[in-house]
């Protein structure tokens, strides 16, 4: 499918990138662009944690910064994308583009009024709960929360008109706005460094240009709607019932994603709650097992494992996730398997690599990209043993995301959601059980052992649905890949001790190194054990 094509995609037909394709042309183009993104987003964590280092002020933010950006995650992009897309195709080709303004008019509309309208009522309650607190701390995060709220306004506003521009196959921009967004935050950033002195004012500071970014970032969409040949047309009772039809989609599948979510917001909660104060003189270790910085660690964690993620493994379920669909509607049973199939194999292809690459590069990853200034060794330490935490369940992250995707091809709305709640209530119990043997990182084990758990599940429910991938197949993909990993590891382990000095430099060499080397051998081992899926992502010559 063409960038700029004049009409929407056909729902019945394949588009450009999906495996009936091949190459899978698609899925590099948004793996691209995410990864680019991700960059970005590590470079602006990095200045973060060299502007206030890991402390009580970074916690604050961090924790502060979550909740919009769950809510933007979730009702701004993935729930709304699985619902909205399928509604809106029909309507354009059953009413004409008439009829599809008139729809995307009224979920603008809906969605602006609601976000603002829970906006609002929050910005209210921080607010009273803001004025009788005597914890600076408490006081602080409270702040930070109620200047990060709005951004849900515009970044979920976004995320409505980008589900419009995928509808017409544009792909570039949407997946170009978050690189915006980290742009914009690293100049406030800048800026905010050399204009206040405190810390407290240059992290309110900050916040404010979050919310900035965001209002660019949709007032980015606008000509691109306007492009399109977009409408507004309010004509509520035309489009009430694709709203109700797409508001009773989105709740099961809401529900479903935001068990990822969920626990990760957890694991930040729990670590802001078994946190000594700051200013405590003495500190009860067996009711706070945690070290300050915890929260801001967890939190640079998961920016590191959501790197594979993202770059794989959500462009993956993206590019995928139509095809399955068709197939369902079609009634092939036999190619949602094997695509499905298909896309777990890249999973473990995939993440299982990432996975070990990341337990072993933890520590010269955080040096190379976040120790500088404020952010000395010992929080270098403690974020690589969140990093590792979470790093052992990379493959299991991806291979759900794909195994969901195939429950919602066939309208599965419930066993996503039974599946992640039986997984949340395993992580809540091991996140407790695990903080004070292991720390912080405790709860990040909890986390990736939840996920693996889910994953398990998922495969016997997808059995039991008569949708089983091929685990023959799948089990002689694991075991390539495996061979290809030992190999990458044996050569990471080797190249790390090789010392290059304590400088920037050094710092980067000590990554980049074992980096290249283990992708090197892994490719390698991967070609010579016949690890065929990998080769998938290459685009076909000619």
């Amino acid at each position: 499918m063409a960038e700029l094509a004049a009409e929407p995609p056909s729902p019945t037909e394949p588009s450009e990138g999906t495996v009936a394709s091949g190459p899978l042309a698609g899925l590099l183009r948004v793996s691209g662009l995410t990864f680019v993104s991700r960059i970005f987003g590590l470079v602006r964590d990095a200045a973060m944690a060299a502007a206030f280092g890991n402390g009580p002020i970074l916690d604050a933010f961090t924790v502060a910064f979550r909740l919009p950006n769950v809510t933007r995650r979730l009702f701004g992009e993935a729930a709304f994308s699985t619902a909205f897309l399928p509604v809106f195709v029909r309507e354009l080709h059953e009413g004409g583009r008439d009829a599809g303004w008139k729809l995307a008019t009224a979920i603008l509309v809906v969605t602006a009024a609601s976000v603002t309208a829970i906006t609002i009522v929050a910005e209210v309650a921080l607010l009273a709960f803001w004025s009788v607190t005597d914890s600076a701390e408490t006081a602080l995060l409270l702040g930070l929360t109620a200047t990060l709220f709005p951004y849900q306004i515009f970044l979920c506003i976004a995320a409505q008109a980008a589900a419009v521009l995928h509808a017409y196959g544009r792909f570039t921009l949407p997946a170009m706005l978050p690189i915006l967004g980290n742009v914009i935050w690293l100049i406030v950033l800048a800026v905010v460094m050399a204009t206040v002195s405190s810390d407290v004012g240059r992290v309110y500071a900050v916040s404010a240009g979050v919310v900035l970014a965001g209002a660019t970032q949709f007032l980015f969409t606008l000509p691109a709607l306007r492009w399109l040949g977009f409408r507004f047309l309010w004509d509520w009772p035309a489009a009430r019932p694709r709203v109700r039809e797409i508001s009773l989609a989105i709740l099961p599948v809401l529900a479903g994603l935001s068990v990822m979510e969920m626990n990760s917001l957890a694991d930040g909660f729990f670590a802001w709650l078994l946190t000594a104060p700051a200013d405590a003189v003495t500190v009860d270790t067996l009711r706070y097992p945690l070290e300050p910085g915890t929260a801001a660690a967890l939190y640079l964690g998961q920016r590191l494992y959501q790197f594979p993620l993202g770059v794989f493994g959500v462009a993956l379920g993206t590019v995928l996730f139509p095809q399955l669909a068709r197939h369902a509607a079609a009634g092939r049973t036999d190619e949602l398997r094997d695509d499905l199939t298909l896309g777990l194999k890249l999973s473990i292809a995939i993440g299982l690599p990432a996975s070990v690459g990341l337990i072993l590069t933890a520590r010269p990853l955080v040096d190379a990209l976040f120790r500088y200034g404020q952010f000395d060794a010992g929080d270098a330490a403690q974020t690589a043993a969140a990093i590792i935490g979470y790093a052992t369940g990379v493959w299991a992250f991806i291979a759900l995301l794909i195994a969901n995707r195939g429950f919602y091809a066939v309208g599965d709305r419930m066993t996503p959601l039974k599946a992640g709640m039986a997984a949340t209530a395993l992580n809540i119990v091991l996140s407790i059980a695990f903080a004070w043997p292991f720390g912080g990182a405790g709860l990040a084990i909890g986390t990736s052992v939840a996920a693996a758990f889910q994953v398990a599940l998922s495969l016997v429910a997808l059995r039991g649905r008569k949708l089983s991938p091929d685990l023959g197949r799948l089990a002689a993909t694991t075991v390539k890949a495996a061979v290809a990993t030992t190999a990458m590891a044996g050569v990471c382990i080797a190249l790390r001790q090789i010392t290059w000095g304590e400088g920037t430099m050094g710092r980067i060499f000590a990554l980049a190194v074992p980096v290249a080397g283990g992708i090197a051998a892994y490719l390698a081992f991967a070609r010579v054990t016949g690890l065929k899926e990998l080769w998938l992502l290459m685009p076909k010559r000619g």
